[in-house]
């Protein structure tokens, strides 16, 4: 029988499935954690110069139009917003350098084994100095993040402050002991020998340098000494010709060397290190320190008007006023060679490039015509651009987008900006933050038909420099003849506003009082000058640097000056009702006052020659123009056309002598001053408001004591020229008996005593009381008698 074969199963052969990747997968994935911890700490680094800006993209990373400031662009935006803020703060640093450690790792081939301690204590780390953070720099969310504020604050509710400090103290001894090994003999070792080292490196090095001292001290004044020394004290021996006299008299000589250079080195050193010790031990000057505790004005206190996310791009609108431009310039043979579109909040830049042969002034004067074809307002030609080769047509937007003050305040460009008075206006054309520094303007020009972003602008202006400058550093004299535009900022008298020393309230609204500021200012000009003379500065920032190193004593009068602001809100009402009484201070003030730190802001909604004379013209190079209703007010104010031309609502051109520039006027609303205002004004202030100097004008004549031993020789001669014109006024005295204005005002004061004149009525000549010679004669003998 044949024997049956046996089935044989067949053998399978199990895979087995191995998760350690390979060689060339450590190297790929090694080098993919080092790029992302680069990555993750550059996204960190720029997260705290540029995380105001980008907050308002974080809900639009799917825009691809949107761009942050971020150096990674939304993406670093976006991620370190979530590890900087909604996570650890500074403590997230630590989670690039545990991917490049763990990257280096792979990429180099090592063992992995330690990697997960690492990991383990770097996040335990992680979360210790987050609290930590959170527990010291309450008031600075962004060092610890919300992670760290929110629970150190949840401990706190349990456990209290002390609770939390003992239990970050136990925390931070556990990972001392863990991961560097601390222990306390340790310390006490190390210290040991540090001591020990210092004790032996110190004694050979002082030894040394003495010696060096003296053998320098020896060959540098050897020759010249001794040379003296042989034609005084040795009497028979010849002048030195050879080195046998060098042997002879260097031991006599070499005591009396080194003790009179040492001495007079010594000397020195102790002047010297005394002078550096009192700089050391006071420091320089901190005007801010009063009021150390100040708070500037958070970002949160400004609303975000209009669209968030940047300009709209309307193509089709684009298109179709480049056709309808090219089209109308054709109609007039007028070739086009290239056109470029510019897209701003409020108003579109087109610019073009004529073929050659074109005349500008052709084009130019087609300005009505291309309004009439765009069917739109506010056409403005430019023709040619200042610094380029091309022609401008400004054309308004169908939708124009609000610049908000947010925005702007919030811009890299004025918080980074390094000037000594900031403002920012708005954006221009382009999209760019406008920002100028008053202080080199100095003084500023601002004018607008009722209605068109006049009182906006100077919100603006103030509400710049209320973010920027700290109130030992400015102070603002605000004149409001209209009595309500300027009226939210009394809360903020006594941290930032100046008035006169018997006045009630801070904002003026007196058309009197306003004379008394503007002389009031002029004496504190004088009274300035003459500390910058006796410092021997030309200017206020020199000043206030050699006064903040305590280089001026404040015994002679010397003290910080700060920047004065004077805001006049309607200055054709102040023109119409005193008239030179205002301009010549005001002239003053601007030709002198810009070096030490006095600067005007003057608003008016008539831009007539009358109010804009040629004096304050000359003297405020620095113009704002909002909308104006003729070409020769926008001539007035501009002395170019283009101000009538413009849509409102704040649309402005700004110049400084050179070009014209076209801005949107950023828009901050009454409710966000009255929250700046009250945010400032709740904190603790001066005990007044800033005093300015006291000024006695021609109004307070009557209180002068009629002495007649004490009146001017031409008291009686000018008694007779007044009561003979019946006209009383110190000007007709100066023109009859040729005097100068200081002498005829007094001799005003002392008829006004003697009963002769009337009191000062602002702009009117006095009322002469006294009808005819013969009265004047009574008048006077019974004085003498």
């Amino acid at each position: 029988m044949a024997k049956k074969r046996r089935k044989s199963k067949p053998t399978t052969k199990k895979k087995s499935v191995s998760l350690k990747p390979s060689k060339q997968n450590k190297v790929i994935l090694g080098s993919l954690l080092i790029v992302l911890s680069i990555a993750l700490f550059f996204s960190f680094i720029s997260f705290y110069f540029s995380w105001q800006e980008d907050q308002s993209l974080l809900s639009e990373f799917s825009n691809r139009n949107a761009e942050a400031s971020n150096l990674l662009n939304k993406f670093g935006a976006t991620i370190s917003h979530f590890f900087m803020y909604q996570g650890f703060g500074l403590a997230s640093f630590a989670f690039p350098v545990l991917l490049a450690i763990s990257g280096l790792y792979l990429f180099l081939g090592l063992e992995t084994k330690n990697l997960w301690s690492k990991w383990i204590w770097g996040i335990v780390g992680v979360i210790w100095i987050s609290i930590a953070l959170g527990f010291f720099a309450i008031n600075q969310p962004l060092l610890g993040g919300l992670i760290g504020y929110e629970m150190n604050d949840f401990l706190q509710d349990y456990i209290g402050k002390i609770g939390v400090f003992l239990v970050l103290i136990f925390t931070l001894i556990v990972i001392l002991v863990r991961w560097f090994n601390f222990s306390p003999e340790a310390i006490g070792k190390y210290f040991k020998e540090k001591k020990s080292s210092i004790k032996e490196e110190f004694k050979p090095t002082t030894e040394k340098t003495t010696t060096g001292e003296m053998e320098l001290n020896l060959e540098a004044d050897l020759e010249p000494e001794l040379k003296i020394d042989t034609y005084t004290h040795k009497k028979d021996i010849p002048p030195l010709d050879t080195g046998a006299g060098l042997d002879v008299n260097l031991p006599e000589e070499e005591p009396k060397i080194d003790l009179e250079v040492s001495t007079v080195a010594v000397e020195k050193e102790e002047k010297d290190i005394k002078a550096d010790k009192l700089v050391k031990d006071f420091g320089e000057f901190d005007p801010k320190l009063e009021l150390g505790n100040y708070k500037f004005p958070v970002l949160d206190l400004l609303d975000q008007h209009g669209v968030t996310g940047g300009i709209t791009i309307n193509q089709e609108e684009l298109e179709e006023n480049k056709n309808k431009i090219v089209n109308t310039l054709k109609n007039y043979k007028i070739g086009i060679a290239q056109i470029k579109a510019t897209i701003g909040p409020t108003v579109t830049l087109y610019e073009i490039v004529p073929e050659a042969g074109v005349r500008i002034s052709k084009i130019k004067n087609l300005e009505d015509d291309i309004a009439l074809s765009l069917a739109a307002l506010g056409i403005r030609i430019i023709a040619p651009i200042p610094g380029k080769g091309t022609i401008g047509i400004e054309v308004p937007n169908k939708n124009s987008t609000i610049v908000s003050m947010r925005s702007v305040i919030a811009s890299k460009k004025f918080q980074e900006a390094e000037m000594q008075l900031p403002i920012a206006f708005g954006k221009t054309i382009s999209n760019e933050t406008f920002v100028v520094d008053l202080a080199k303007m100095p003084h500023l020009l601002m004018a607008g038909a009722t209605g068109q972003g006049k009182s906006v602008g100077l919100n603006a202006v103030i509400t710049s420099l209320l973010y920027k400058k700290h109130p030992a550093e400015i102070k603002f004299v605000l004149v409001d003849p209209k009595k309500v535009e300027l009226t939210l900022f009394n809360k903020i008298e006594r941290h930032f506003l100046a008035k006169l020393p018997d006045s009630e309230e801070a904002i003026i609204t007196d058309n009197t009082k306003v004379i008394n500021t503007l002389n009031s200012l002029c004496i504190e000009m004088d009274n300035r000058y003459e500390l910058l003379k006796l410092a021997m500065v030309r200017n206020i920032k020199e000043y206030n640097t050699k006064f903040k190193s305590r280089k001026l004593n404040p015994n002679d009068g010397h003290k910080f000056l700060p920047y004065i602001i004077l805001v006049v809100d309607e200055f054709a009402d102040l023109i119409m009702t005193a008239g030179k009484e205002v301009e010549t201070p005001i002239a003053r003030l601007a030709q002198l006052a810009r070096a030490i730190g006095i600067h005007l802001i003057i608003a008016t909604q008539r831009p007539s020659v009358n109010v804009i004379t040629g004096i304050i013209k000359a003297n405020f190079p620095a113009r704002i123009a909002f909308r104006v209703t003729s070409k020769i007010d926008s001539r007035t104010i501009l002395d170019a056309q283009g101000a009538d031309q413009l849509i409102g609502r704040g649309d402005m051109l700004y110049t400084q002598g050179n070009d014209v520039t076209r801005i949107q006027c950023a828009f901050v609303d009454t409710p966000e001053v009255a929250k700046i205002t009250e945010y400032i004004g709740s904190q603790r202030a001066y005990p007044s408001a800033h005093e300015l100097p006291e000024y006695v004008g021609e109004e307070s004549g009557t209180s002068l004591a009629n002495d007649i031993a004490d009146r001017d020789k031409m008291f009686r001669d000018a008694a007779e020229v007044i009561v003979i014109a019946q006209q009383g006024s110190a000007s007709l005295i100066q023109r009859k008996l040729k005097l100068g204005y200081n002498r005829a005002g007094r001799i005003i004061d002392q008829l006004e005593a003697a009963g002769i004149v009337g009191p000062f009525e602002g702009s009117k000549a006095r009322q002469v009381l006294v009808s005819d010679m013969y009265a004047l004669d009574q008048l006077l003998q019974n004085e003498t008698k």
